[in-house]
């Protein structure tokens, strides 16, 4: 069982003071926060991709090489790259630089993106959507396997026999198929035996439970070794001292940041009674001591199947000193507790 932490490298403003910090102060205060995920023992730090004001991770590759060269065991993800968006040789070329500069450790989360901007802003039709990422996955798949590269689609003009590089230390480079919870996106995965990531931000992990099993059904089919396939969550939430104090520091942030969202997409007003709801024991939201964050984990993994957990913090602008300390206590006595308990469940099923 791996436990990790991802972030969007937000910049919204203080809930106190109203204040934005820079896009380069936070982009730095990353950089810490993956060498001490790394320093308490975590496996895994993803930066997601966003291309908007209160967003500062454009580049997650460029963020986590910087944390590359600081850091010795933690693997170094995207969370997730916008596939549809992006040209899939440039997106190889940076994680197969990532790997060379981690010695290893880098991998990619291949997604559509829940946020459109990439796609004006590259010059994309959002009516492609779905063509758009079935053709770069198609392609990124392709380089991953070979150096030299004969294909044609589309959407990017034709490559005749022309080499990639860098090429990886891992053979092959790590790919997710990242997934908001469609019945499709999962049996995608599973069809080209690749690992999955599920979003699961709101309702009941359990309700993902089905999904996963879809997942496996169709890996199983195309015949792929179902024992080796690996599921991941991502999931907002942070770890205080005491249940409490955890959620009185992570809701202002994250109120602001879901009603931020929440007026952009027609959602309904996000309070601290639909934030207490979320965070009980069988709902989306990863908030409280240690002990309460860790059962919450091991429930995911007995009952959903999951085998990553990347705790999404912080939802919004939080102190970073405060971020610091979930992660410490996240590495140190959350991951633990964990690890040792679902170790003991794993040789009781076998």
């Amino acid at each position: 069982m791996e436990i990790g932490l991802s972030t969007f490298v937000e910049t919204t403003p203080d809930v106190k003071s109203g204040k934005v910090m820079s896009h380069a102060q936070r982009i730095r205060e990353v950089v810490e926060e993956i060498v001490l995920a790394d320093q308490v023992g975590l496996d895994v730090f993803g930066v997601g991709e966003h291309h908007r004001e209160d967003y500062a991770a454009s580049a997650p590759a460029v963020i986590l090489a910087a944390a590359a060269s600081q850091t010795k065991r933690i693997r170094l993800t995207s969370a997730v790259t916008v596939l549809s968006s992006d040209d899939p040789v440039r997106v190889f070329q940076d994680f197969a630089t990532l790997d060379a500069i981690s010695n290893g450790r880098a991998e990619i989360m291949a997604g559509r993106g829940s946020f459109i901007e990439s796609f004006p802003l590259f010059g994309y039709d959002l009516k492609d959507y779905d063509e758009l990422y079935d053709e770069k996955l198609d392609l990124l798949l392709k380089i991953r396997e070979s150096e030299k590269v004969t294909w044609s689609g589309k959407h990017r003009p034709v490559i005749h026999n022309r080499g990639v590089y860098p090429r990886p230390v891992q053979d092959p480079l790590p790919v997710w198929i990242g997934s908001g919870g469609t019945p499709d996106s999962v049996v995608r995965a599973g069809l080209l035996g690749l690992p999955l990531v599920l979003a699961i931000i709101g309702g009941r992990p359990l309700q993902f439970a089905p999904l996963v099993r879809l997942y496996k059904q169709a890996a199983e089919q195309a015949g792929h070794d179902v024992s080796k396939l690996t599921v991941a969550s991502h999931s907002h939430g942070f770890v205080g001292e005491t249940t409490e104090a955890a959620a009185d520091q992570f809701f202002p942030s994250t109120q602001y940041a879901m009603n931020k969202l929440g007026r952009e997409r027609g959602w309904g007003q996000y309070d601290r009674a639909s934030f207490d709801f979320a965070r009980s024991f069988e709902e989306a939201l990863y908030v409280g001591d240690p002990q309460t964050v860790a059962e919450k984990i091991i429930y995911l993994r007995k009952n959903v199947g999951i085998t990553r957990f990347m705790l999404h913090c912080p939802v919004g602008t939080m102190p970073h000193e405060d971020v610091m300390k979930s992660i410490e206590l996240l590495g140190k006595e959350v991951a633990p507790r964990v690890r040792e308990e679902v170790a003991r469940w794993e040789i009781e099923q076998n």
